[in-house]
């Protein structure tokens, strides 16, 4: 990993015992691993504020994270038993690389926390997990009640003059968002991405987000995702899909080193720009949840709503991640696909003169997919979960094409431009697909639930911030309907 470790001048007592590490020293992952020998933690000890979580990767493999400000890594308590957790990235200040924004509107990204991750055993061969005391959620073979939510970050961006009053809790209601699904018991919670927001700094006089930190690093992490949320990650086992928030140019670097399930590789830190060929692309995995039944997580951080031409990097790479896919899909039955962008989903934009333009689902993918496959999905695929438009919606179709749900309305500013109750005859959000029901919530923050009835049935509800169900949809298959066309 580039960047140089941060300065730790001081000691640090962990269960009577010092341990050092001097500023004079790099703080290499290998030496940290090494540094986990000579400290114990224990919940009597005085410990940092830390954070810690679960998430789920390739085949359901658990993964426990924890993010503290310590020279080591704490152990993991499973049941009984001590398991030493490793060093997936040091505390770090990362030098400023290329981001969407002019030089004079970045900064470099401080990474004061060590990361440490440790696998959990397979659900259902242990009872308990916590770190340093606090309980970790324990995952479920086959999980039956899911919350699915998105775009949770607070708007501060100069490219589009958007300033989000982060410091208002109706304006940015995430932490309102999160307390009320984890009141929902789920087992577990699908963030469908776009985690990362406050890109620029406030501007002077703006007292709604008056304060905030900006820019790539920990403090910005802190404030819009990891602080806001932490009762739901308490709550549940996580799967985090990638948004384009999230790219190499913009909060890569959080992303792998925080949310993304698969081991750390060298060079895929986004650290360098040089590198961002490999750190901008990662291959699709699947979770299995039971009843012959697959998520299937699709890292759409780098597709373009523009489209591809040919000769492009994105091109490529999508034609190689429909592959994978369609490998990973031919493994069960049953598939729901989580991605970021939708590929049969449809946002509005006003024009000039004021009228409505319905948009198609993203360019990019539609593009690559559908070269390989007019119905842009393999047909085992019965759903898609998307986010980056700021709306909820759904949408099912008379052509062998699966449903489509669009849940990113959990914290950042909705988009305002109104979708029509019924769309006119013959509007599509991809070529070949004919709608047959159209359901959506425009300016309206919330969440997404569903809750398994059998092997091709969910109910899916849609709740508002205090968790009352504003609308109810039916999953049986490919095919969903909604008890609402128009939420408002």
């Amino acid at each position: 990993m580039s960047g140089s470790a941060l300065p730790r001048p001081l000691p640090r007592r962990l269960s009577g015992r010092w341990c050092v590490l001097r500023t004079s020293l790099l703080a290499t992952p290998a030496m940290l691993a090494l540094l986990s020998g000579c400290a114990s933690f224990s919940p009597a000890s005085t410990t940092p504020d830390f954070s810690s979580y679960v998430v789920l990767g390739e085949n359901a493999q658990a993964v426990a994270r924890v993010l503290i400000d310590a020279p080591a890594c704490p152990a993991l308590q499973i049941d009984q038993r001590s398991v030493a957790m490793r060093v997936r990235s040091p505390a770090a200040s990362v030098p400023l690389r290329p981001t969407v924004s002019p030089v004079a509107s970045s900064k470099p990204s401080v990474f004061p926390l060590l990361t440490c991750e440790a696998e959990l055993p397979p659900a259902g061969s242990y009872r308990s997990a916590s770190v340093l005391g606090r309980a970790l959620p324990v995952q479920h073979a086959a999980p039956q009640r899911i919350v699915v939510l998105g775009d949770t970050g607070c708007r501060l961006a100069d490219h589009s003059k958007s300033y989000q009053a982060c410091n208002d809790t109706a304006a940015y209601p995430f932490a309102r968002i999160a307390a009320a699904a984890a009141a929902w018991q789920p087992d577990l919670v699908i963030h469908v991405g776009d985690y990362h927001y406050r890109e620029n700094a406030c501007p002077p006089g703006n007292a709604g987000c008056a304060g905030s930190p900006w820019g790539y690093g920990w403090d910005v992490w802190q404030a819009d995702f990891f602080a806001p949320g932490a009762r739901l990650l308490q709550a549940a086992p996580w799967i985090m899909a990638r948004g384009n928030h999230e790219n190499c140019s913009r909060a890569g670097q959080g992303y792998w080193r925080w949310l993304d399930p698969r081991p750390l590789l060298a060079q895929r830190d986004c650290d360098l720009a040089a590198n961002d060929a490999i750190g901008n692309y990662s291959p699709p995995y699947a979770v299995p949840i039971g009843q012959d039944t697959q998520l299937l997580v699709i890292d759409s951080a780098s597709t373009s709503w523009r489209g591809f031409k040919p000769d492009s990097p994105g091109w490529q790479q999508y034609r190689d991640t429909y592959r994978q896919l369609a490998a990973l899909a031919a493994q069960a039955p049953r598939n729901l696909a989580i991605v970021h962008h939708p590929i049969l989903g449809m946002g509005a934009d006003r024009k000039s003169d004021g009228s409505i333009e319905l948009l198609k689902g993203d360019a990019g993918l539609q593009q690559a997919f559908g070269s390989l496959n007019p119905l842009y999905l393999p047909d085992n695929i019965q759903t898609l979960l998307s986010g980056h438009v700021h709306l909820w919606q759904q949408m099912s179709f008379s052509s062998a094409h699966p449903n489509q749900f669009v849940s990113g309305f959990s914290g950042t500013a909705e988009d305002l431009v109104p979708l029509p109750e019924r769309l006119p005859d013959g509007a599509t959000p991809a070529a070949g697909a004919v709608v047959e029901a159209f359901s959506h919530w425009v300016d309206g923050f919330g969440y997404m639930t569903m809750e398994r009835q059998g092997a091709d049935q969910w109910q899916v509800q849609i709740h508002d911030l205090q968790g009352q169900i504003r609308n109810r949809c039916q999953i049986t298959g490919r095919h969903s309907r909604c008890e609402i066309a128009q939420v408002k």
